[in-house]
């Protein structure tokens, strides 16, 4: 592919890569690091070196990669779709470099094809290897993770791994598109009205466009509308464990409580199950830019602090398993037992409710069936390239709000913000603030509120009325990014334990008031501060009412979960010398993030 690559020092880069916009800009300098002479000499003393031929395939595209590459000499080139019509390469590795990104780290197939394009010699390691290395030399494994998560983005930022071909006003094909998207999956749609190339698909495979939306890989793999469990075990998503083992911890939900959680009831030797609708991270997984968290100073992507977090949590030996719908919980035997929507069931000995909560639809004639093709509640890239160069609205006045009109004006020419109240200050951090005043692109409406959505198949403006005046206007707009706050996951849980009046789960003194006396003087002691009004349940993050809604404090309520679950197992919970908690009846699990 002549034409598209450029040269940046030795490594050929197509010409996508090069593409900078703000809040998404890939680490290419961490994505590909160049191994010093130490580090080479220690891999090579516990790895395998053999010659490499140009044309030997390291990586097949589709297939679980289990070795550790390390280039010695010659190079070796990562390809999409290698062999066949539409092959793109997407980078070349030369000595010092070692091959692989976040599949390789969590078991996921691989995006890409790794192909010996210049003769020489690599170093092989398997995956057993690697972890006992990393865990040794934290140095090394900072490196590993660095790039890894940095590959991982630019694969997704490139478009590589499988292709949705559907239609942008199908709701399967809206489905698929959002569980990629959300699960952070390499991927490309292929818009079944506007794109030449859809066509030409279907005759191949010889699908008609009402057998719509598929799923391509390789030109060889073909999915009829799968699901999206069934897209995820074809990825390499884990599913829930089989069989009837009871656990000690089943946590529901893995937004930032939910990860914070499992990573400390993990680390502390407890058997950690979390089960995820529909993909890491919650709320904030989407979100571009989290700032004000603390240890990030220059902010970090809901991606990112996603994927370590899972990193992380597996490093312990927790399972997470995605997507499971939990549709009952019911105590049993003196443990829980929480129903999916397929039909499955786990038990444990206590439960973590941290499912968190989803943005509140908008209500307005026209919004409807515009949701999903022009009309979005999350701002990730592949929303936001749908609207380059034209016009965009954000509804609100959270912080959520504020950091997708920041993304967003990244791409688009103009966005306006809409807020209903007088003000941002109410509900909106300054640093934020700040940013969006001084935006060249970024125009703040206050005291106004969408009436209605004009659009026959895809929007073409907003009617919007300002309070003060009362007066009626259309803005021209062709995307609108809808955060209006948020209503809790927790439909399945009215009946089994006590809520407040908006749906949120009621915890400590509160839902001991709304319990059976009977409950508590049968435990002899009082509801725990996180406690629901099931002895045993907890619950964290957004999904708890009175919970401050911040990735912080959500860290921080998972976190506290596991203290009292080990109270409430009586396991002996106390703090160690130096001022560190710890478990005494047990030892952490050590394996590195390479689980």
């Amino acid at each position: 592919m002549p034409g598209d690559e450029t040269r940046t020092g030795e490594t050929r880069v197509p010409q996508e890569t090069e593409e900078r916009v703000p809040f998404e800009t890939p680490d290419i300098y961490g994505a590909y690091p160049r191994l010093p002479d130490d580090t080479m000499t220690r891999l090579a003393q516990h790895g395998r070196r053999r010659p490499a031929d140009a044309g030997d395939v390291l990586i097949r595209e589709g297939e679980r990669c289990e070795t550790f590459y390390v280039v010695l000499s010659g190079s070796v080139a990562i390809v999409e779709g290698y062999g066949t019509p539409g092959e793109r390469l997407l980078r070349v590795h030369g000595p010092g470099r070692f091959i692989g990104e976040l599949g390789l780290l969590t078991g996921q197939v691989a995006f890409y094809t790794a192909v010996v394009r210049d003769p020489g010699e690599i170093l092989a390691l398997s995956m057993d290897q690697l972890r006992d290395l990393v865990t040794r030399d934290s140095l090394l494994g900072d490196v590993v993770l660095r790039a890894c998560l940095g590959r991982r983005a630019q694969l997704v930022g490139q478009g590589a791994g499988f292709r949705i071909i559907g239609s942008r006003y199908s709701p399967d094909t809206r489905r698929l598109r959002e569980f990629a998207a959300r699960n952070r999956l390499p991927h490309r749609w292929i818009d079944l009205e506007t794109d030449e190339e859809a066509e030409a698909l279907l005759r191949r495979f010889a699908v008609g466009p009402e057998q719509t939306p598929l799923v391509i890989w390789r030109d060889t793999t073909l999915l009829r509308n799968p699901s999206n469990a069934e897209l995820a075990r074809f990825i390499g998503l884990p599913p829930l464990p089989s069989g009837d083992g009871r656990g000690d911890l089943l946590i529901v939900g893995s937004g930032p409580a939910g990860l914070s959680a499992a990573v400390n009831a993990a680390s502390e030797g407890l058997g950690t199950t979390v089960a995820e609708a529909m993909a890491t991270g919650g709320q904030a997984g989407t979100s571009s830019r989290i700032e004000n968290c603390f240890g990030f100073p220059s902010g970090i992507s809901g991606a990112e602090l996603t994927e370590r977090g899972v990193l992380q949590a597996e490093k312990f030996g927790a399972r997470i398993s995605v997507p499971a719908e939990a549709a009952r919980l019911e105590r049993r035997d003196g443990h829980y037992a929480v129903g999916f929507a397929d039909g499955s069931e786990l038990t444990a000995r206590t439960v973590v409710l941290a499912t968190g909560a989803r943005y509140r639809r908008l209500h307005a004639p026209g919004i409807e069936p515009l949701e999903g093709t022009s009309v979005h509640y999350s701002a990730t890239v592949y929303e936001a390239r749908q609207c380059r160069a034209d016009p965009v609205a954000v509804v609100g006045g959270g912080n959520s709000a504020g950091q997708a009109v920041l993304f967003l004006a990244a791409y688009a020419p103009r966005v306006y913000l809409l807020v209903r109240g007088p003000s941002l200050e109410a509900h909106m951090s300054r640093y934020l603030i700040d940013q969006i005043e001084r935006h060249p692109r970024v125009r703040v409406l206050l005291h106004t509120e969408v009436t209605e959505a004009l659009g026959d198949k895809v929007l073409e403006a907003v009617t919007v009325v300002d309070h003060r005046t009362g007066e009626h206007r259309h803005l021209a707009v062709l995307g609108l990014f809808v955060f209006t706050g948020a209503d809790p996951h927790t439909d399945w849980l009215s009946g089994a334990l006590a809520l407040d009046a908006r749906g949120y789960v009621l915890t400590g003194a509160q839902a001991q008031a709304c319990s059976d006396p009977g409950v508590w003087q049968s435990q002899g002691r009082d509801c725990l501060t996180l406690e629901t009004s099931l002895p045993g349940v907890f619950a964290a993050g957004d999904v708890r009412s009175g919970s401050v809604k911040r990735v912080a404090s959500a860290v921080g309520e998972g976190a506290m979960t596991v203290h009292f679950v080990h109270r409430y197992l009586g396991l002996g919970y106390t703090a160690a010398p130096g001022g560190t908690d710890s478990s005494p009846h047990t030892r952490p699990k050590e394996s590195a993030w390479l689980a």
